[in-house]
């Protein structure tokens, strides 16, 4: 059996038996629909073909032909899945979306940082450039989590999770699909409160990631709903051996206290924090769970109810004119890269978080000798000219 708590609302979960009830009654609402429900009810009326956002700006004056929300439908909705290292997020999370008819975003890592778009992974370069420069990823982390290099991973952490939530949000607004990720920044202070507990960062590099933080936050919009998986400590810990990923099973970093702060700090900030924005449901998942029960349960939530100006849940989802819709969707259209300039807050004054004018010089002769990196991103040569090819305007930050 598994429990569910959405909200103030307690329900219990079979995956075999389907779900009861207890001391509250639903009223089934025409709001996100599963595989089942949307084969059973009249086929939609058709939506505008999705519009080629990679490769274009949403101008103004499309805006005045191509209305955002004539695309929007039922399942045009921002979904997270959260839960504890090795609960099955991406395989919950995969299926969900394919049953829900969205589109998957597997969770954010370091590959944003360091496979260039032209395929090169900047780790092969760690065996020859100073150690202060090297590549520091997931793997580093699970290895030596006292390292330096720690503290800058978990801001670029941070900062993976908000490009990924922004090309997720372009996505909605220009498709209309629906979008289940894995894991968000509005999450990610979660590790690294669990960080800071185990003195794997230092104060002054928490009070840097708050900065940050709040600079670029606000810029996005909330999810819908937040899916939390949950798994007592002990489980987490079977779970990771039964995963058998060596970096994970000898790590240094998942001990049961850090794994404890994890899940101190989702129960008793974060889930607290974003129940107030997003429906939330909580799931027991020591054993497991069937998707289509989650599905079910979604189903009931009401997502239109919540119609007061000043109510926070869905606040960010009531934008009054068709022309806020536009205005934002031109935002992460558009100018992803003037929301990314917001996390260039500078800080000469902590060690973790510098690197030396010296070592920079040395890794950057390295990578350009590669022959790969001879010429600018974009540019091949010619018989007598170099000349720019094409290239999608979303390159510079996948």
């Amino acid at each position: 059996m598994a429990t569910l708590v959405r909200t103030a609302v307690i329900k219990v979960i079979s995956p075999t038996q389907g779900t009861k009830i207890a001391a509250c009654t639903f009223v089934q609402n025409r709001n996100i629909s599963g595989r089942a429900m949307r084969e059973a009810l009249p086929p939609p009326p058709p939506k505008p073909a999705p519009f080629d956002y990679v490769n274009k700006d949403y101008t103004w004056l499309r805006s005045l032909i191509d209305r955002t929300t004539h695309r929007f439908d039922d399942n045009s909705k921002v979904i997270i899945v959260e839960g504890p290292v090795a609960a099955g997020k991406t395989a919950f999370a995969a299926s969900l979306a394919d049953d829900l008819g969205m589109k998957h975003f597997p969770e954010a890592n370091m590959d944003l940082h360091y496979i260039r778009p032209n395929g090169v992974d900047l780790r092969s370069f760690d065996d020859q450039v100073p150690e202060d420069t090297r590549t520091f990823d997931h793997v580093n982390f699970n290895q030596n989590p006292n390292h330096r290099l720690a503290a800058n991973f978990q801001i670029m952490m941070y900062v993976a999770r908000y490009s990924q939530y922004i090309d997720a949000l372009a996505h909605l607004f220009n498709t209309g699909q629906g979008i289940v990720l894995e894991r968000s920044p509005y999450s990610d202070f979660v590790f690294l409160e669990a960080m800071y507990s185990q003195k794997f960062l230092s104060k002054a590099v928490r009070s840097t990631y708050y900065e940050l933080r709040e600079n670029t936050i606000e810029e996005l919009m909330r999810p819908h709903l937040v899916i939390y998986l949950d798994l007592p400590v002990s489980k987490v810990q079977e779970a990771i051996k039964k995963r058998a990923l060596s970096h994970e099973v000898t790590s240094k970093a998942l001990t049961p206290a850090f794994l404890t702060e994890i899940e101190k700090q989702y129960k008793n900030k974060y889930l607290r924090d974003i129940a107030t924005h997003a429906e939330l449901l909580v799931y027991d998942w020591t054993g497991g769970g069937e998707v289509e029960v989650v599905v079910e349960d979604i189903e009931r939530l009401n997502f239109d109810q919540y119609t007061e100006r000043e109510e926070p849940k869905m606040k960010d989802w009531r934008l009054p004119r068709e022309v806020d819709w536009a205005d934002q969707r031109a935002l992460y259209t558009n100018q992803k890269h003037l929301l990314m300039n917001l996390l260039a807050i500078p800080k000469l004054d902590i060690p973790e978080l510098i690197t030396s004018a010296e070592d920079c010089y040395e890794r950057e002769k390295v990578i350009s000798a590669h022959p790969a990196f001879r010429y600018e991103l974009g540019y091949a040569p010619g018989e007598s000219v170099t000349f720019k090819n094409k290239l999608p305007k979303y390159h510079e930050y996948i």
